[in-house]
């Protein structure tokens, strides 16, 4: 088979996209489905099986994976539930070149979601695309501008988006509900073992290792990490730890409620990987993750402020009384938003359910929804329809700009990385930053629970990270050029993500 290069694809991708959006209009027709190409389905990409498989206005008719084996067990499956096999591929450029592929999902590792959603919008395909929809700044940007030169329905999987639940909350807070609103708590109180020592590990023979490391640069493939398919997430030369994985859908929904819709002003980072020492009385062990499990990030909007708190440890106190009363005491994930305002609460503790809290913290309100993830797929499919791009729940600039809040505050936390410093030193520093939090409450926090789960801080104290100012127009920091560094990567050659201006 011929292969386009990027320059060649881009070259024909007007005719693409114009006979695509012909074929999307008659798919109307009752015995016309839209084709779908679901890639990357070991994990979540097992949801979108099921939610393409369930909509009657779509069929399945390929998927891609670099795994052999998975992607043959997930044929085998979707064969039994629409009663014919897709194709199966392991490069998703053999698979947009498949004749009947009018929508491309994607659930790979993040570290190919961007040059995966360019390549298919290029293409002519729609797109659905999990959080968080790039690696970088400098993803997100061109795919906002790839889905508008190339005219493309473009979802983020940032389900609570399509959310009644979520978004009759926001409505609430939107007429006044609680008050005036500038300060949003996003929460990951997510419980995260270690991923195992340093070591090398054996890659699955079904792998093919050069094509799922794509736009990455290469590594020996004898893998720092025992567990191939899931643990890339804590390793940021392909994920972005939790800020940068659960993080998107807790600051999307910030974002939301608070009516913020561009980048933050500033943003400061403190936290580490911590507590994997103590768990395995070993206070040499090295944990083969270089992502925190540990991370506060205070984000400032000017008049409105977002702190996330992302927490890997086990979570039995030091929590705070809102979220003890609004996410329930004892052990568990706590994982959602707080909205302050000046007259209540609202907090967001599942994506289909949202609560409503006076002053004293007593419910006042609840509300409920179900079936979230298959009002995300129906809105898309709505769209890919109507070939209405405003009526979309999470376009391709909701998904950037929420990704971005975890970027921006996975750089400071980065660069500060080798700067290790004391609780006090942590609080003098924070205590200066703007921000309509506690700063140094919310620290102290973070430090009990810390300890109590037996991290020594004297001998591994928290990194803690510059102080960054943003020009969120420009998308470049205005006072540290080695962050400006960290706004893209270094990519392999044939697998670059092209700028904007380039798409």
């Amino acid at each position: 088979m011929t292969r386009l290069n990027r320059r060649q694809f881009t070259a024909v991708a007007a005719s693409v996209v114009a006979a695509s959006s012909s074929r999307i209009s008659m798919a109307q027709s009752p015995n016309e489905q839209l084709g779908v190409c679901i890639a990357g389905v070991n994990s979540r990409g097992g949801e979108h099986i099921r939610g393409f498989h369930k909509d009657p206005r779509t069929v399945i008719r390929a998927i891609v994976d670099i795994d052999e084996e998975v992607g043959r067990k997930r044929a085998e499956q979707v064969k039994q539930e629409q009663g014919k096999a897709p194709e199966v591929f392991k490069d998703i450029r053999d698979a947009i070149e498949m004749d009947g592929v009018d929508i491309v999902t994607c659930a790979t590792p993040n570290h190919w979601h961007a040059l995966m959603g360019v390549w298919a919008m290029q293409a002519g395909k729609d797109l659905y695309l999990e959080k968080p929809i790039s690696h970088n700044i400098h993803e997100g940007r061109a795919l906002v501008a790839a889905a508008k030169k190339y005219g493309r329905m473009f979802q983020t999987g940032t389900q609570s988006r399509s959310s009644s639940a979520c978004q009759d909350a926001v409505k609430f807070i939107a007429d006044g509900g609680i008050g005036e609103v500038n300060f949003a708590r996003g929460l990951c109180y997510k419980r995260r073992k270690s991923i195992g020592p340093l070591g090398d590990y054996p890659i699955p023979e079904t792998v093919d290792f050069d094509l799922w490391s794509g736009p990455a640069t290469y590594t020996d493939p004898k893998l720092t990490r025992e567990r191939f398919h899931y643990d890339w997430h804590w390793q940021r030369h392909y994920g972005n730890g939790d800020l940068g994985n659960q993080g998107p859908h807790q600051t999307d929904i910030a974002r939301w409620g608070l009516g913020v819709d561009r980048h933050p002003d500033s943003i400061i980072s403190y936290g580490g990987r911590l507590g994997y020492q103590a768990e395995r009385n070993d206070p040499d062990y090295v944990d083969a993750g270089d992502t925190a499990n540990t991370e506060v990030s205070i984000y400032d909007y000017g008049d409105k402020c977002i702190v996330f708190e992302t927490r890997g440890l086990d979570i039995s106190e030091s929590m705070g009384k809102e979220v003890e009363v609004m996410f329930g005491e004892g052990r568990g994930n706590k994982i959602g938003v707080i909205f302050y305002g000046t007259d209540g609460y609202v907090a967001q503790t599942r994506y289909d359910y949202c609560r409503v809290f006076d002053k004293e913290m007593k419910l006042t309100k609840e509300f409920k929804t179900s079936n979230v993830g298959d009002a995300h797929f129906a809105n898309f499919i709505d769209a890919c329809v109507s070939r209405d791009y405003g009526s979309l729940n999470a376009d391709a600039m909701t998904g950037h700009l929420s990704a971005g809040v975890s970027h921006l505050g996975n750089i400071s936390y980065y660069l500060g990385e080798q700067n290790r410093a004391s609780a006090e030193e942590i609080a003098a520093a924070v205590s200066k930053v703007k921000s309509l939090d506690d700063n140094v409450t919310t620290l102290e926090r973070t430090v009990a629970h810390l300890k109590a789960n037996g991290v020594d801080l004297d001998r591994t104290p928290m990194a803690l990270g510059p102080h960054l100012k943003f020009d969120g127009q420009a998308e470049r920091f205005t006072n540290n050029d080695a962050a400006n560094e960290l706004l893209s990567r270094e990519y392999r050659k044939g697998f670059e993500v092209p700028s904007a201006d380039k798409v």
